[in-house]
């Protein structure tokens, strides 16, 4: 049996941390489904069409990265795809924190899903999609904190 793992998160947009914690994942799992969770209630900047394409583009030469979307719980996405691991990155004590929370939370709600947490590279600590889009919605050049892959084509 395969050993699948999500990479769950809004990739609004994919920043070059999430791409290196992504790859620096591939050499422990057969497969990682880099998941989009969709939520009715948020406010996304870039379309989900463009989000998964984006991720796509990014990884078109790794055979073992699949891009899907999903609502609701993820651990209950997990069940489906039968992922056994949630990766999560974490650039600080403050994500830490908040992350360790939700595994926690997560391992009460599906004991058979283990979360692994991927410390960011130190060069990409900083990078966060909260920030890109902050910077792109005020017209500075995001293409240092994004993959090369990616042009972001999106008029306000």
């Amino acid at each position: 049996m395969d050993k699948i793992a999500i990479f769950p998160g809004s990739f609004d947009p994919i920043t070059k941390g999430h791409a290196d914690i992504i790859k620096r994942s591939l050499p422990l799992f057969d497969k990682v489904i880099v998941a989009i969770g969709v939520n009715a209630n948020k406010k996304y900047l870039f379309p989900l069409e463009d989000r998964m394409k984006w991720i796509r583009q990014t990884f078109k030469s790794e055979e073992s990265i699949v891009v899907d979307h999903y609502e609701g719980l993820t651990v209950n996405y997990c069940r489906k795809v039968n992922a056994s691991h949630i990766i999560r990155g974490v650039r600080n004590a403050e994500d830490f924190q908040f992350e360790s929370s939700i595994s926690q939370m997560n391992k009460e709600l599906a004991p058979e899903v283990d979360t692994v947490f991927f410390v960011t590279s130190p060069e990409l600590s900083a990078y966060s999609s909260t920030i890109v889009r902050d910077i792109f919605r005020n017209g500075g050049d995001v293409t240092k904190f994004i993959p090369n892959s990616i042009e972001l084509n999106v008029e306000f």
